[in-house]
């Protein structure tokens, strides 16, 4: 692939949105809400360039993925940057002091020594245990988008309970209703409760030992074909 002319191809790439912005009657009409679809398709393909990434080495394929995603980012950015809102930098400068703050085993807080790398499930608990002073919950689903799909949605929910000292259930095996500690509720036996509680059992199981189950899923459907 060949750089830019301009030798800044973000800086560049800015500009471009903001000329379609301009004088594309489709991209002018645009708001946040109309580009929501546009941007779940996105993510969506990101992730299945990944996925073929990782089968087949296919790197050009991802690079494209990626610059349609990034594509989004610039689009609402420069959006908001119309209205007066925030900027592109607002939200580059955002997230560079968010990556300063979680992780002050690189980057060490102004004037004190950086902190204890330790391992990669150490880093986690320290961003975790961050981000939990800055944004504190009222309940475990604080924060957490209601449309995540089901398995990463009971991963991250168990996770936070896991925090919170609570046990999920694991072995396959819901703990025992009213047991200190007990995640899952007394259920019906209705098929779907009790499918419900058998899946909620393995998310728990896939947690414990550090597997992401919403991955797992798919590539274990992938093998199917």
């Amino acid at each position: 692939m060949t750089e830019p002319a301009s030798g800044e191809p973000l800086l560049e790439f800015r500009e471009v949105m903001r000329k379609l912005r301009a004088e594309c009657g489709w991209k002018r009409e645009q708001t946040h809400r109309s580009l929501s679809r546009y941007l779940v398709e996105e993510l969506h393909e990101t992730l299945e360039a990944l996925d073929t990434w990782e089968a087949t080495g296919d790197g050009e394929h991802l690079c494209e993925e990626l610059g349609d995603l990034l594509l989004q980012v610039y689009f609402h950015a420069v959006i908001a940057e119309e209205s007066g809102s925030f900027t592109l930098d607002d939200v580059a400068r955002g997230i560079t002091e968010k990556m300063h703050r979680r992780n002050p085993h690189v980057f060490a807080p102004e004037g004190q020594p950086r902190a204890p790398a330790g391992d990669a499930a150490a880093v986690n608990d320290a961003w975790q245990a961050i981000k939990a002073q800055e944004k504190p919950r009222d309940s475990v689903t604080e924060g957490l988008p209601p449309t995540l799909p089901a398995l990463l949605y009971a991963d991250k929910v168990l996770d936070r309970l896991v925090r919170e000292g609570k046990q999920p259930p694991a072995g396959g095996e819901p703990a025992p209703p009213g047991e200190p500690g007990s995640v899952i509720e007394p259920v019906e036996t209705t098929p779907s409760e009790d499918l419900g509680a058998r899946l909620l059992a393995l998310v728990a199981e896939a947690h414990e030992a550090g597997i992401d189950p919403e991955q797992a899923l798919r590539d274990a459907v992938r093998r199917l074909l």
